[in-house]
């Protein structure tokens, strides 16, 4: 009896959820499916604007290619190296260059012969612009908190559309489409069942995308509720001795993680910043589940994040990846979530079209 009368409640808060949140969700699912494929789809345009890179048997020492790119920018004194990219599957190495206003320029580079090969801004490339869309709907930290937002309340539509989903009472009717009904029968149809493929999966994609989207606040939570101590932020020693090289630093970093393989590297740009070397060993679903934070000047290792050693909050963190961008099933998982970003532009059509059926 309750439950009778609860339902009514709940499809009010589905509906006008539904309806409140529409358009931006559309726009965060659209763009999201078109982002899961970033790395290979922003090859080829990369390969297409800069060139096909041959690989050859060993990339060059970072050092060597570090000193290449500031060559041939000693002209641009305000630019500094703050990034390596070195994603395995990548063919070129990506070097982001950052100036006083923090503007970033991807500069690149064949790793194996350090001839660079273009650079291009990275705040106007497409793919950049796409994630800027589908993060903050162009809107600085306003338009953050508001995807973030909508992201709290996907979560509210993936848990009311399943209790309301009528499957609960005959599976085949949860699943059943009949095409050729009337437009209202065919649109609740089509709804119930995408809706119903898709609610884990949403659900998945709005709770991190929450947690990123809020993550001063979302980070602390989840240390707290899992009784995980929560990172203390870390610094170099201010020293007058020359900062240690790229080389050297990434020996110490493979020397802590042996066997693991460095996908990102983040350089210290200014002097108490430390060096986060990012990395992935062969059991890890994603490319930056690992981490070696040393300092610059003395080489000392100050942290070690290992995904198999992790505390239960970081986990919960680094699971956040693989649930928003698709990866826990590797290719397959990828694919399905294509069609996952699709499915809030059909939920939101056909709510719609039911809609306007009950309010003429």
């Amino acid at each position: 009896m309750k439950s009778l009368k609860l339902r009514p409640l709940v499809f009010q808060l589905h509906r006008y959820i539904g309806l409140f949140v529409g358009l931006i969700l559309a726009i965060v699912g659209l763009t999201g499916s078109l982002l899961v494929f970033t790395h290979e789809l922003d090859g080829i345009v990369i390969q297409q604007q800069f060139g096909q890179v041959i690989p050859q048997e060993q990339p060059l020492p970072l050092s060597a290619i570090a000193a290449k790119i500031e060559t041939a920018y000693r002209d641009r004194p305000d630019l500094k190296i703050a990034q390596f990219d070195l994603h395995p599957h990548a063919k070129t190495y990506r070097i982001r260059l950052i100036d006083k206003e923090d503007k970033h320029l991807e500069v690149f580079v064949n790793p194996y012969t350090g001839d660079i090969l273009g650079d291009r801004s990275r705040d106007s490339a497409f793919f950049s612009r796409v994630v800027e869309l589908h993060y903050s709907l162009f809107a600085g930290n306003i338009g953050t908190a508001i995807v973030g937002i909508v992201a709290f309340l996907v979560c509210l539509l993936s848990v009311t559309g399943a209790v309301l989903w009528p499957g609960w009472r005959k599976l085949t009717a949860g699943f059943k489409i009949k095409w050729n009904a009337h437009p209202k029968r065919l649109n609740f149809d089509i709804h119930k069942v995408a809706g119903i493929v898709a609610a884990v999966f949403l659900f998945m994609t709005a709770i991190s995308g929450f947690c990123w989207n809020f993550y001063e606040q979302a980070a602390p939570a989840i240390y707290a509720l899992t009784l995980s101590p929560k990172p203390a932020e870390l610094k170099s020693s201010v020293a007058t001795q020359t900062p240690i090289g790229i080389d050297e630093i990434v020996k110490i970093s493979d020397a802590v993680l042996p066997g693991a393989i460095t996908t990102f590297i983040s350089v210290p740009t200014k002097p108490d910043e430390v060096y986060h070397i990012y990395k992935k060993q062969p059991q890890d679903a994603q490319y930056f589940a690992n981490s070696v934070e040393i300092d610059r000047y003395s080489g000392k290792v100050l942290r070690v994040n290992n995904s198999q050693t992790a505390t239960l909050g970081d986990r919960i963190l680094n699971a956040f990846v693989p649930m928003h961008y698709g990866t826990f099933w590797g290719l397959p998982s990828r694919i399905l979530y294509v069609f996952v970003g699709l499915t809030p532009t059909i939920l939101i059509v056909t709510g719609f079209v039911m809609y306007r059926y009950r309010r003429p």
